[in-house]
């Protein structure tokens, strides 16, 4: 699917000025280009430090960590009101990750083009986590879903019921497949980090996560070359928006 730069009926959203970058001494590009990098790939503040060093730019790790942390949801919020409107097939799906060294559970929603509409860690997937998060996707995304695919997790069709029982629930082991397969860039980096050491950074992380990375991932299975690099040069003409970079040199 080609992301549109404009969507219909959302102009206001599009049109929204980027973060302030007033008091920071280094331009956008920089500051973006490494939110950009720490998202993107498998790589800790200090492995963003080194490539940028090597083309010139000196910023210590500290520097790209408050970056991150100040830019990396603003960044992910501007792109997300840059998206289309989600699908109304929606798949969820709940995986355990360690916080500190206790279990916890990371909890995902996704469309039928594998957009991620939302994420939420929470200490217990019972009928009362369940509810919450769909009062939250419902609320985030301001749409109501055509159908709600899920494992067969009894919490699911609880809060279901609760929730929205006018919307179809399909409960099937394997009809999540989407939601289950986007956790693994979660899983790739809860890796790199060797964990997470609080619910709130967890939650902070993954939310920004979430927003930048799949932005960057589109299903190129399904797409030629030509038609993958266009797709690229979209999705960076969307980030240079959503950042302020507006700068990029074309390609050769």
């Amino acid at each position: 699917m080609i992301l549109d730069l404009v969507v219909p009926g959302r102009e206001s959203f599009v049109s929204s000025a980027p973060p302030s970058y007033k008091g920071h001494r280094y331009p956008v590009e920089v500051i973006s280009h490494c939110v950009w990098l720490y998202f993107r790939f498998p790589l800790s503040f200090r492995e963003v430090e080194e490539p940028m060093f090597e083309r010139g730019v000196i910023v210590s790790y500290e520097t790209v960590r408050r970056w991150c942390l100040k830019f990396g949801q603003a960044y992910a919020n501007a792109l997300h009101r840059r998206r289309p409107r989600p699908g109304d097939k929606w798949q969820l799906d709940e995986v355990f990750i360690k916080v500190n060294g206790e279990l916890k559970y990371l909890w995902r929603a996704v469309d039928q083009n594998g957009n991620v509409l939302d994420i939420l860690v929470q200490n217990r997937r019972d009928k009362v986590a369940a509810r919450r998060f769909f009062r939250r996707l419902l609320k985030r995304t301001c749409s109501v879903p055509r159908v709600v695919v899920t494992d067969k997790l009894r919490s699911y069709s609880a809060a279901h019921r609760a929730v929205m029982p006018s919307v179809e629930h399909r409960s099937h082991q394997g009809l999540n497949n989407r939601a289950e397969n986007s956790h693994q860039p979660t899983r790739q980096r809860e890796r790199a980090m060797k964990g997470f050491r609080s619910v709130g950074g967890a939650q902070r992380f993954l939310a920004a996560f979430s927003g930048i990375s799949p932005h960057f991932r589109p299903r190129r299975h399904l797409l030629t070359a030509t038609e993958y690099r266009t797709e690229m040069t979209t999705r960076f003409a969307l980030w240079d928006q959503a950042t302020g970079a507006t700068d990029r040199p074309a390609e050769a």
